[in-house]
């Protein structure tokens, strides 16, 4: 019988469940977009490109192992991405030919070369060999013979408008090159510029004596690429290992078939593949509870709206039980439609996050996304949960009044807040006072961003638990300016006195747009901020070179006239253990001249190739043997012999050029650092040898170039997180016209005693600036409590919050801006009504 009741309850008030129709359709769509990000980030595939013809490819392990240990005797396992390519031994190639099942083998080099209006990322040098292993033809010339002779792919020569007979000067790590274009072929690649040398010059440019990146194999004749690859492996398992021990063991060769190839041909998809899993983790997870918290207060809203309808119900005996069960069904019809709708449009949603990720870098455009149906599934179930449980929850204090106090207790809201609604906001404000002190011990983003966001909304949502009594207070000190507006603010100040619950049902949202969208603006800006103060303080060179600096260039800048120090740089990660670190590599002669790190400890004039600097405050201490695994997964150990405070703006560790740039697959410098008597810019141009897109920079200009940098990695968090905040702001839409439509009888009622149309207005219009005041003050106070301890942590206490004014005007303009929609759509509708009802 009540679920018959719920059907026609939904049938005869569409416009009251329409609102909540809408939260579910968002929060729906919010977490199938994330889940499709963490789902293309677990089971993404990147089809190869340079190796499509081999059917089987011997490359080295891209990832470094280490043992955990579970306690209790239990141990697990587990393996991280390393950040480069690792290469293996060229002498395995003759061994694998040998093979029966084995018709032929063909090797490969990597290294960049940067060719003038080709790409800055991407671009690689070969051997041609290597030709086999993509099945490349040559369209026109023919094969490089001599040292300065290279073929390019199709792509490539049509980006870089080159074609046989054409010279140019291309950037490698050793310096710049003259080269001649000999041949193009007749297949282009879309993923990456390729540039072939002859072998035995590929095999010089790319440094790794006795090493090759990969080594593809081709069955014989009757032979499969699944036999093959078993033989293969037979062979690799005989070969001797590799060092083991407690720690990372080093690369070994692995044999690979299928997409399996595009991961080890695009070693950055590896760690794209991580970075999609936790921004999808960490946003489904975050939309998940925003979507808890705002489909709460919607259906809270929505049940206040119909306390006499329930009043009814109860006073002619139906039970609190029945009652609920009937809200439960309507939640559940509404919640199934919505859920389902919403999930669906959440796939083109999240395909449009993964082509923003693209644009950004973040994510390589040959990691397609994963269009599933497991997100759908899983957002539509969480959704229609999410709305039965909140119909639930916001219906209990409706059905718990005795049916003979049903119709009375219908007309008067609860002076205040039942002790179970008190108890939750208890321990939602404790949990979130711990998750803010917390963030003062956590050094890293990754495991700051997430604690941040949900200590925002744990203080979030012990507000909306609070939300009568905090409005009540709200409106006490709030109502006393509005006096002055003796009819539009008496007015409003009685009925926000009269209607504290219906103030805190917009309030809440309010308060979570400003404290989310200041989180989301904020913590990339105080991170920002605190680097780029550390970098300006610890770069006490004159001028800065750079990006992508070959090796003549630092000679050819040390040898000019009042140069005194050339500072070679160069950024890569390691791994300690399995934990990321950021890595600084500098030559290490008069590095005081150059870089000011502000050593705490220690001494950095012992920095060595078996030495290392750390940052304060991750754990290292002087002296300290630390066993690392670098870049290409080779394993090496330094002794910590200083320690460093700006970490921040230099890098976890700061390790010696040469242990590093020989296992980078960019071994080309970031920036050179000069310092000298009497230098200039022009000078220092002059000197350069003639190296295409090398640049000279003063500390100011240098200092700006680093500062849009990092306003482009912050756009990655403007567009994930931005979208909470959008979801976030159609919710105060929502809310507003729910409040709104339901005052109908309310604004008649003043109409008969005389209220014009523009005295309602102008009640509501203080009404609604009440709510923005209220919800700004709390939001912003929400928001600068996290960010004050996040800055804490992040810093080491060497910065506060970084807040621009005008971001933080544009945040605060945008909430007023949308009270303000959402107040005077809704009212200008009402109110027309209301004319209407009077002529007639």
């Amino acid at each position: 019988m009540m679920l018959g009741l719920a059907l026609a309850t939904l049938r005869h008030r569409r416009a009251g469940f329409a609102g909540a129709f809408v939260a579910l359709f968002c929060a729906a769509a919010l977490v199938c977009g994330c889940g499709t990000l963490l789902v293309t980030g677990l089971f993404g595939t990147v089809r190869p490109e340079r190796w499509a013809a081999a059917p089987v490819v011997v490359s080295g392990d891209q990832e470094v192992h280490a043992t955990v240990d579970k306690g209790k005797g239990k141990t697990k396992e587990k393996a991280k991405p390393i950040a480069g390519r690792a290469w293996v031994p060229a002498a395995l190639a003759e061994r694998i030919a040998a093979l029966p099942s084995v018709r032929g083998v063909a090797t490969e080099v990597t290294f960049p070369v940067l060719l003038p209006g080709g790409p800055t990322d991407g671009s690689w040098g070969h051997g041609w060999e290597s030709a086999p292993l993509a099945g490349l033809t040559l369209a026109a010339g023919r094969a490089p013979a001599a040292a300065d002779e290279v073929v390019l792919d199709a792509a490539t020569a049509v980006r870089t408008h080159l074609a046989p007979g054409a010279t140019t000067t291309a950037r490698t790590a050793a310096g710049a090159l003259d080269l001649r274009v000999v041949g193009v072929t007749a297949q282009g690649f879309d993923s990456q510029a390729a540039v072939f040398f002859s072998p035995d010059r590929a095999r010089a440019l790319a440094g790794h004596d006795g090493l090759v990146s990969a080594i593809g194999v081709f069955p014989a004749d009757g032979a499969t690429a699944a036999g093959t690859a078993a033989d293969v492996r037979a062979l690799l398992a005989d070969a001797p290992a590799g060092p083991s021990g407690p720690a990372a063991t080093a690369p070994t060769a692995v044999v690979r078939t299928g997409d399996d190839r595009g991961r080890a041909e695009f070693p950055d998809a590896a760690g794209a593949g991580v970075r999609l899993v936790s921004t999808g983790a960490v946003l489904a997870g975050t939309s998940l509870l925003v979507a808890l918290l705002v489909v709460v207060g919607t259906f809270g809203l929505s049940i206040q709206q119909r306390q006499r309808e329930i009043a009814v119900l109860r006073a002619v005996a139906a039970t609190g039980r029945q009652v609920r069960k009937m809200i439960g069904g309507e939640a559940l019809a509404v919640g199934l439609a919505a859920g389902v709708l919403g999930a669906t449009a959440g796939l083109p949603l999240g395909g449009w996050l993964h082509g923003r990720f693209v644009a950004l870098d973040v994510v390589p455009a040959n990691l397609p996304v994963v269009l599933s149906p497991f997100p759908v599934l899983a957002a539509a179930a969480s959704t229609l949960l999410a709305g039965w449980g909140a119909a639930r929850v916001s219906a209990r204090r409706a059905t718990a009044v005795k049916p003979v106090e049903a119709l009375g207790g219908a007309e008067l809201r609860p002076p205040r807040s039942g002790a179970a609604r008190t108890g939750f906001g208890v321990l939602a404000t404790a949990g979130a006072v711990v998750l803010t002190a917390l963030l003062t011990v956590l050094h890293s983003d990754q495991a700051a961003t997430p604690v941040c966001f949900l200590a925002v909304l744990l203080w979030c949502t012990a507000l909306a638990l609070f939300g009568p009594p905090v409005a009540r207070a709200g409106t006490a000190v709030l109502g006393l300016p509005l006096r002055a507006s003796r009819v539009g603010g008496y007015l409003a100040v009685h009925q926000l006195r009269a209607g504290a619950h219906r103030l805190a049902s917009v309030v809440t949202p309010l308060t979570l747009l400003v404290a989310m969208a200041c989180t989301v603006l904020f913590t990339q800006t105080t991170t920002d901020h605190a680097a780029a103060v550390q970098r300006d303080r610890g770069t006490v060179a004159d001028f800065t070179v750079g990006p992508r600096v070959p090796a003549d260039a630092a000679a050819a800048l040390a040898a000019a006239p009042g140069v005194r120090t050339v500072t070679r740089v160069l950024h890569s990660q390691v791994r300690d253990g399995l934990t990321r670190r950021s890595v600084q590599a500098v030559t290490p002669g008069r590095l005081a001249d150059t870089l000011d790190l502000d050593v705490t400890a220690g001494d950095l004039d012992r920095l060595t190739d078996g030495t290392a600097a750390a940052a304060d405050g991750l754990g290292y201490r002087l002296g300290q043997r630390v066993r690392l695994t670098l870049a290409d997964g080779t394993p090496t150990e330094v002794t910590v012999v200083a320690l460093y405070a700006r970490g921040l703006g230099f890098g976890d560790l700061t390790l010696a050029h040469d242990l590093v740039a020989a296992h980078v697959d960019v071994p080309l410098d970031d920036e050179l650092l000069v310092r000298g008597q009497g230098l200039t810019r022009s000078a220092l141009t002059a000197a350069l040898p003639g190296a295409p897109g090398l640049g000279v920079l003063d500390h100011a200009s240098a200092t700006a170039a680093s500062a849009a940098g990092n306003r482009t990695g912050a756009q990655v968090g403007y567009v994930s997180l931005g979208l909470i905040v959008a979801f976030v702001a159609i919710a105060v839409l929502n809310t507003l016209a729910m409040g709104i439509a339901d005052r109908r009888r309310e604004f008649a009622a003043l109409a008969l005693i005389g209220a014009t149309r523009r005295q309602i207005r102008r009640m509501l219009g203080w009404e609604t600036a009440v709510a923005v005041v209220l919800a700004g003050g709390l939001g912003l106070a929400v928001a600068f409590a996290v960010l004050g301890t996040y800055a804490e942590g992040i810093t080491r206490g060497t910065a506060g919050a970084a807040a621009p004014l005008t971001e933080l005007a544009l945040v605060l303009l945008g909430t007023t801006a949308l009270a303000a929609l959402g107040t005077w759509l809704p009212a200008r509708a009402a109110l027309r009504g209301l004319r209407r009802r009077r002529r007639a």
